[in-house]
């Protein structure tokens, strides 16, 4: 009980039944499942969810702003004291993509007061409504149950159509999974069948039935108990052949077009898959993937843990990503000497692209600029500024 407390607080789950399960304004009873229970059974389908959801878990969260200074303190080392922010986003984006809806939970201590944030699986919660309130109901796996309200928690989705609140499952993935299922049956059954000699023979001179089944009997006792050997016939076995099986599996190029299916529902590529991409192609997958997951969960906790006044106020939960650490060394290098001469990057922020360290007290905020270019003031005003340095702090 002490991981459900701390969770869920003295906010446990109302006593009293006969309100039902919650339902949203479309009459949509949400049901959160996992495709058949075997979709992150799949080599291919895990693979491709553990890709995302490790370069989910490689964004940066920074807290901003002044509300809540405690939260804000506490989130800074990390969502909860039993995770770190790697595995929270990492967990966070399986479960979304899993069961493309997944829950954000507020971490309460014994005054009731929010102290981090945790995400729930869908398939353990249901929502029901009390005294006209929609509570988020979760079921630990000991049984124990707790609720809180869902205006505490935050909701991420993908593909929402048919319910104003949470996704669609995976049934669009099922041929796939069917197919990709077959094959690997298919697969399966061309090894063991290749290590499996059948013969037929036709056996003459035998009238009665009798005879012809205690001559498979002897056949079998002789031939097949033993621990191997060759194949004797008699002179009563005519036309013999071997029987050969081909089990039909699916050629190069449509084994290609099924697996191009799980890439195209999951937004991912062969070079992402096997951490062959870099630059152009790795930012691709970045705007694609990475920074859809920031900006929701960014807008979603922001939402979850400031009021309106505090957002306005400046408070804020950002996720983000420095994507020039996946260019080429050639693009680095080109990118900080063009930055770093134009005074558009200082020292620290180069030294980031090459995942250094910043400079110890302050110095790698200096920002410099070449002496052949020229500063232009507001007023109008030109000034050279030959070989002196520029320095200082944005």
């Amino acid at each position: 009980m002490g991981l459900l407390t701390k969770i869920f607080g003295k906010m446990r789950a109302p006593q009293g039944s006969g309100q039902g399960y919650f339902t949203t304004f479309d009459g949509y009873t949400p049901v959160f499942t996992s495709w058949g229970g075997e979709v992150y059974e799949n080599e291919l389908v895990r693979a491709a969810i553990h890709v995302r959801a490790t370069h989910v878990s490689k964004l940066s969260v920074q807290i901003q702003g002044s509300a809540k200074p405690k939260l804000q303190t506490r989130l800074r080392t990390g969502p909860n004291e039993w995770q770190t922010w790697s595995q929270f986003m990492y967990r966070l984006s399986t479960i979304l993509d899993i069961q493309n809806t997944a829950f954000i939970t507020p971490v309460l201590d014994e005054f009731g007061e929010t102290v981090g944030i945790y995400p729930l699986v869908p398939s353990m919660c249901e929502i029901v409504q009390y005294a006209g309130v929609p509570w988020l109901r979760y079921r630990f796996r000991n049984g124990e149950t707790a609720a809180i309200e869902m205006q505490s928690c935050g909701i991420m989705t993908k593909f929402q159509y048919h319910s104003d609140f949470f996704g669609e499952s995976n049934a669009a993935l099922r041929q796939t999974m069917e197919l990709i299922d077959v094959q690997n049956q298919g697969i399966g059954e061309a090894v063991k069948n290749s290590a499996t000699f059948r013969f037929m023979a036709r056996v003459n001179n035998f009238a009665k039935d009798t005879d012809l089944a205690k001559e498979r009997q002897r056949f079998s006792k002789e031939n097949l108990k033993g621990e191997g050997g060759v194949l004797l016939f008699p002179n009563t076995y005519t036309d013999i052949q071997q029987i050969k099986s081909t089990p039909y599996v699916v050629d190069a190029e449509q084994k290609k077009i099924i697996q191009q299916n799980v890439f195209n529902y999951f937004g991912v590529n062969e070079d992402i898959l096997q951490n062959k991409a870099y630059g152009d192609s790795w930012s691709a997958f970045y705007e694609g993937v990475s920074e859809a997951f920031a900006i929701q969960f960014s807008e979603v906790a922001n939402k979850m843990l400031f009021t309106d006044r505090e957002r306005a106020a400046g408070s804020l939960v950002m996720a983000t990503a420095n994507r020039l650490q996946y260019m080429s060394n050639k693009d680095k290098l080109n990118v900080s000497a063009q930055m770093a001469d134009r005074g558009i990057m200082n020292r620290d922020e180069i030294r980031e692209i090459w995942n250094l360290p910043p400079l110890p007290n302050g110095q790698g905020q200096a920002y410099t600029i070449r002496g052949e270019y020229y500063l232009l003031g507001v007023d109008g005003s030109v000034q050279k500024k030959g070989d002196d340095l520029t320095s200082g702090a944005e």
